[in-house]
């Protein structure tokens, strides 16, 4: 069983399947998430092989649901 753990190589999560948001621009927005099972991999697309990191189904639930409510809006101006 291959051990997954925050900021390991994205390259190295064996049969990831990275999908990558349709707002990305594919230049410097380029964020890209795999469903591992019980967890979820973010890694920036521009870095394939760079740290990946690896979050819960539910603290990346807590996220979508914050960032829905406008929680993160002033980080991102």
């Amino acid at each position: 069983m291959q051990r997954i753990y925050s900021g390991m190589p994205a390259g190295e999560l064996a049969g990831a399947q990275w999908v990558k948001a349709s707002a990305s621009d594919g230049r410097d927005d380029c964020v890209e998430l795999a469903d591992l099972g019980e967890n979820i991999a973010m890694r920036q697309s521009l870095d394939p092989q760079g740290p990946a990191l690896i979050f819960t189904r539910s603290e990346l639930a807590a996220f979508v649901d914050g960032t829905k409510k406008g929680e993160f809006d002033p980080m991102t101006v």
